[in-house]
């Protein structure tokens, strides 16, 4: 498998230039920055919440964990971890636990921690565990300028 079909499609629609990194099968978001010699700071990491009765995508480097006190507060509304399970029909086109950080392309919502708005490169799982999207500092912000960005990681 290489990147979702759908996050390709998506992409191609924005006009995002992209390039994919192949790499070494990887567990985790942080585990495949290791495997690709990326600094996990360059690495948006996906995290599915359910928000009440809905999901959506927190985004923040694959070197911190979603603060979900914070996350909650800023948002003003019940936060938990969504079950791994749970995010096969939003994903079925995505190896589970291979999300990408993109919840547009999965109609999804989405909220990005403010961290990710400095780098100069933007590293992130396309879908599979063995290949990652690589894309510009410009890019990426132009991909994500529409959505809310917050400080909710640590």
């Amino acid at each position: 498998m290489s990147i979702s079909p759908r996050l390709r499609s998506y992409l191609d629609r924005r006009g995002c230039r992209f390039e994919e990194i192949p790499h070494a099968r990887a567990k985790s978001a942080a585990q495949a920055a290791h495997v690709a010699h990326i600094d996990d700071d360059l690495m948006a990491k996906a995290v599915l919440v359910r928000v009440g009765e809905d999901y959506m995508l927190a985004v923040v480097p694959a070197s911190r964990q979603v603060r979900f006190d914070r996350l909650q507060h800023w948002l003003g509304r019940p936060v938990r971890l969504a079950e791994e399970e749970e995010s096969a029909s939003l994903f079925s086109d995505c190896d589970l636990g291979a999300i990408p950080p993109i919840g547009e392309a999965f109609n999804l919502e989405t909220v990005m921690d403010e961290s990710l708005l400095d780098a100069d490169d933007i590293y992130f799982e396309g879908g599979d565990h063995k290949t990652l999207v690589h894309m510009s500092a410009g890019d990426w912000r132009k991909l994500m300028r529409d959505q809310p960005c917050g400080a909710f990681s640590a």
